[in-house]
C-alpha cells in the first residue's frame, strides 16, 4: 500500500472536500444527505474545524493527488464533552474498497490524543456492513444504536454508534 500523506485542509480544498462528500450520497450508505450539497453550504462546517483541536484533513497519494478526507468534528458543543470527537472518512469513488480506509483510521487513531481527544465516535448506517467492519476491526464496539431514525427513499434505515476509547 502506498504511503499516504495528511495535510490540514485550506479553503481551496473544499471544493475537492464537497465533490468527494457528493459522490456518496447516491449510494444511500454513507449519509443522510438526499440531494448533493453546495461549496457555499459547507462552509460554516469547514470554518467549525481547526488544527488544534478539531481537524479536517485532506488525504494525498504520492502524486498529490487527494484521494480523500478525514475530519475530526464536535461530538457535542457542552464543554464536558470536548474530549469526544466524531470521526468522519470519505474517499474518492476511485479509491474506495482498496484499504486506504484502514491507514487512515489507523492515523486518526494513532493522532488523536494530540487533539485532546479521549474517544473517537462514528456514525454508520447499520446496512453500511462494510464501514462497520473497518471500525470494528479497529476496536470499536457498539455504543447504542438508533432504530429506524433515518428515511432513504422511502426505506427506514438505522444508525450504529460506534466507539473506541483512545486516551
Amino acid at each position: 500500500m502506498e504511503e499516504l500523506q495528511f495535510r490540514n485542509a485550506d479553503l481551496k480544498d473544499l471544493e475537492k472536500i464537497v465533490e468527494i462528500y457528493n459522490s456518496t450520497i447516491p449510494s444511500r450508505m454513507v449519509t443522510a444527505d438526499m440531494e448533493n450539497v453546495s461549496v457555499e453550504s459547507r462552509k460554516e462546517w469547514f470554518n467549525e474545524h481547526n488544527p488544534q483541536t478539531r481537524p479536517l484533513w485532506v488525504v494525498e497519494d504520492q502524486k498529490g493527488q487527494i484521494i480523500g478526507w478525514v475530519s475530526f468534528s464536535s461530538f457535542h458543543e457542552r464543554a464536558a464533552y470536548s474530549g469526544t470527537v466524531e470521526v468522519s472518512i470519505y474517499l474518492d469513488e476511485s479509491c474506495r474498497g482498496k484499504g486506504y480506509g484502514k491507514t487512515i483510521l489507523k492515523y486518526c487513531i494513532d493522532n488523536a490524543g494530540k487533539f485532546g481527544v479521549n474517544n473517537l465516535v462514528a456514525l454508520i448506517f447499520l446496512h453500511n456492513e462494510a464501514s462497520l467492519k473497518l471500525f470494528r476491526n479497529f476496536g470499536f464496539e457498539d455504543w447504542g444504536t438508533l432504530p429506524d431514525v433515518a428515511i432513504l427513499d422511502g426505506v427506514e434505515r438505522s444508525l450504529k454508534i460506534l466507539g473506541k476509547r483512545v486516551g
